[in-house]
């Protein structure tokens, strides 16, 4: 007659000799099992963090004032009351990306005492760049004729621009001149930013 093995919790002794010790107790495969779960979930959320952060980080930046540049040092520009031009550049970011010193435009500065005005080059009426007069006296639009005076007023009622030069506002800094700078849309009577 062929006996069953009895379950002990002696070890079992195979025929070669080999001994086996008692089964593994199924609580320590458990705890192994969340030990890495909980492991693996950790090395999963740093990655998974940074890519958060990265992707909100534009959201957070503090609101600058964009359009206010250094435009020139206030000893550069000349006490005489004739306007002199000057480039306006700009570092631009766009989201995650900061292209720097950009050239976006010029502007006309006039000094008069510790007082400086600008002056957009652009023309109110189709947007060609104005030009000061050969008698500095005033400016002219090469392309339609449009006349202004130095403070930017048109002065001639045949003048085709729907407007006087569109003026800035200006800073003045330490020893620097800033310009809020920004560009308006031609052929309209009334300023409007282009956006």
């Amino acid at each position: 007659m062929d006996q069953k093995p009895q379950a002990t919790d002696e070890p079992q002794v195979a025929e070669e000799g080999f001994s086996y010790g008692p089964a593994p107790a199924p609580r320590r495969g458990f705890l192994a099992g969340v030990a890495a779960i909980a492991a693996g979930g950790l090395a999963f959320l740093a990655p998974l963090w940074s890519g958060i952060r990265a992707a909100l980080e534009p959201l957070e930046r503090p609101e600058l004032d964009a359009n206010l540049v250094p435009v020139a040092k206030l000893a550069a520009v000349p006490d005489d009351g004739v306007p002199h031009k000057y480039r306006v550049v700009m570092d631009r970011v766009d989201a995650w990306n900061t292209h720097r010193q950009l050239p976006v435009g010029a502007v006309y500065l006039r000094r008069t005492g510790d007082s400086v005005e600008a002056l957009n080059v652009v023309c109110p009426h189709a947007g060609c760049f104005v030009n000061v007069a050969a008698d500095r006296s005033r400016f002219v639009c090469p392309c339609h004729k449009s006349s202004f005076d130095l403070s930017g007023a048109v002065n001639d009622p045949a003048s085709p621009s729907p407007r006087d030069m569109d003026s800035l506002d200006v800073e003045i800094r330490g020893d620097e001149v800033w310009v809020r700078f920004q560009n308006f849309l031609p052929g309209r009577a009334e300023k409007e930013p282009v956006v």
